[in-house]
């Protein structure tokens, strides 16, 4: 999974030349339509920066760099009102006069207008943070995503920590008011939360991440600045950053917890079946019903166990499949004993998948990437593993995180899919390649679709097979372990939103059919119950890349070339599911025209 806020601001990255937008497209097509949608695109992605600031940093654009968003009703509003003029704006847009590429592009940045402002109609922005993240965990991330190299990028900095009280404020409000409505997170699913505010409450402002940059300034950094620069960092960090966490905290523990509904699925919210619907479109890109996924699951999951009870004899276990998983899950071979050991065995899995990418990709990235354990003020209620995607200038690589967090939840046999999912030929590859198309519009260019980009990740675990992984019994049942865990989060995150299903009920299903540690299969039913749907999108975005490669090869025959299909699926970015078959098709029928 990538990293992500409450509300996947996944990814977005940088346009540097947004005077001339999509340049290459725009350059190709002089029609009246398509200048008037090229504008329309620019205009609309400027607006975006304007509001969000943090989103503005992400993508390169800096001249926000000392704000924060507002989160004011009134700003909530007229956001909303302004996207509605946009999309009245494409109504008079001749889509039949622009190129293909660019009718996708107009798709694509329609749903994202319509899928924005249906969330603020349910009131979406009423849920300010989920089972394991939230807006003031993303806001932690400012020392890492913001550029600090001169004196005015650390002034940027501080008006930003400045700024934060305000806007903290403002999403209590926006908290407080869904408590008046009954549109909150699960209870039961925040035990411990308080955690990812207090972790920021510090005696001591050394001991604070926001000080981070003023206790290792860069060479760039003018001695005669350094001082000034400190004193305001401390300030700014003793009376704005640290209170403000102590007054988040305290109202989580005084006021949002013991009012955060009792309930669990996203049916008991206000407008509870429209939200999970909508959630459904968002995340999945499909139209389907959620008994219609929960039976896809069940189907998945019957045909995963079958093949696990294969590779369970090969092992010579002696015993029924709840033994074995007892087995996995307390035997210490398969633990690592230090944190550092976890990564070495990570960073070697991604290295030697690096000297495997060239088999599989005629296209390769040029942005690298590392491999950092998950930060220690998220990795109680944090995942096993997730991507923080690169910066878009080049200045930060891309980080595979690995959570060293209580190593006896962290087995080593899961770990080369977890480290084919999130890094290589997972999200770094695909996020990284995306940066790199210049010529799509920005909106396409640096979003993210969620049953593309996890889709693409689980497939990618699979595709470690034919990569020469998985070769310990051992090793391949954890891959088994973690297509099964995708299955049933279909069966589980329906259930629990739609049919009624308990939080113990989704631990127990989760805890039977996959050798998940029983921590992770608490911290991952609190996920599902917390973010509606975004656990759909792993498994219907790999069935259906798998089912497109296999059609592809039995039409091409000796002409499919797997080098070539992989590089279209990933040559036009993040798209939706429709868009992306519609790809490959073209694809076929381009190469069986040749001779």
């Amino acid at each position: 999974m990538k990293l992500s806020s409450v509300r996947i601001r996944f990814a977005l990255a940088v346009l540097t030349m947004l005077a001339t937008p999509f340049a290459g497209a725009a350059r190709a097509e002089e029609s009246g339509a398509s200048k008037q949608l090229s504008d329309l695109f620019a205009r609309e992605w400027e607006f975006r920066l304007r509001e969000d600031p943090l989103q503005a940093t992400s993508v390169g654009r800096h001249e926000y760099d000392d704000r924060l968003p507002s989160m004011a009703p009134e700003a909530l509003a007229q956001r909303a009102e302004t996207r509605r003029k946009f999309l009245a704006e494409l109504s008079n847009v001749d889509l039949a006069q622009v190129s293909r590429e660019s009718q996708v592009s107009a798709a694509i940045w329609k749903r994202q207008l319509e899928i924005a402002i249906q969330s603020y109609e349910l009131g979406d922005d009423q849920l300010p943070w989920n089972a394991d993240s939230g807006f003031h965990t993303e806001f932690a991330r400012q020392p890492e995503e913001m550029p600090l190299t001169n004196a005015q990028e650390y002034e940027n900095y501080l008006g930003r920590l400045r700024a934060w009280p305000r806007y903290a404020n403002e999403q209590m409000a926006l908290a407080k008011k869904g408590l008046a409505r009954g549109m909150t997170v699960a209870a039961a699913t925040l035990r411990g939360y308080e955690g990812t505010f207090g972790s920021h409450v510090v005696e001591k402002v050394e001991d604070s991440v926001f000080w981070k940059p003023f206790a290792n300034f860069p060479a760039s950094i003018a001695e005669s600045d350094r001082a000034r620069l400190q004193t305001e960092g401390r300030k700014a960090i003793t009376e704005n950053v640290i209170p403000t966490y102590r007054a988040l905290r305290d109202f989580f523990v005084a006021e949002y917890l013991p009012q955060a509904r009792t309930t669990l699925g996203a049916l008991a919210l206000p407008d509870g079946e429209a939200f999970y619907r909508l959630k459904i479109r968002e995340f999945t890109t499909l139209d389907l019903s959620p008994q219609a996924i929960h039976d896809i699951g069940l189907a998945e999951v019957a045909r995963i166990q079958a093949e696990m009870h294969e590779v369970i004899k090969k092992t010579g276990f002696q015993g029924d499949f709840a033994a074995f998983l007892q087995f996995l899950r307390t035997d210490p071979r398969f633990y690592a004993t230090t944190p550092e050991d976890l990564l070495r065995h990570a960073a070697w899995i991604a290295k030697r998948m690096d000297g495997q990418l060239p088999r599989f990709f005629g296209k390769l990235p040029r942005t690298p990437y590392t491999v950092e354990p998950v930060p220690d003020y998220l990795a109680p209620k944090y995942t096993s593993g997730r991507y923080v995607g690169s910066a878009p200038d080049g200045s930060r690589a891309g980080i595979y995180w690995v959570n060293t967090y209580k190593l006896s939840v962290r087995p080593l046999y899961n770990l080369e899919a977890l480290t084919l999912h999130e890094a290589v030929p997972g999200h770094h590859l695909q996020g990284a390649l995306s940066q790199e198309l210049g010529d799509l519009p920005p909106h396409r260019r640096y979003s993210y679709i969620s049953a593309f980009g996890e889709g693409w990740g689980l497939y990618s675990e699979w595709l470690g097979q034919e990569a020469g992984f998985y070769t310990d019994p051992y090793s391949d049942f954890g891959r088994l372990t973690y297509e099964m865990w995708r299955a049933c989060r279909l069966v589980v995150d329906t259930g629990l939103h739609a049919l009624g299903w308990t939080r113990q009920q989704s631990i127990d299903y989760l805890a039977s059919h996959t050798a998940l540690p029983l921590h992770e299969c608490e911290t991952e039913t609190d996920r599902y119950i917390s973010w509606p749907a975004q656990a759909l999108s792993y498994k219907l975005g790999e069935i259906e890349i798998r089912k497109l490669r296999k059609e592809a090869e039995a039409a091409l025959g000796a002409k499919f070339d797997l080098r070539s299909f992989h590089d279209t699926v990933l040559g036009s970015g993040s798209v939706p599911l429709r868009v992306l078959r519609d790809n490959v098709e073209r694809w076929v029928a381009g190469r069986k025209g040749k001779g």
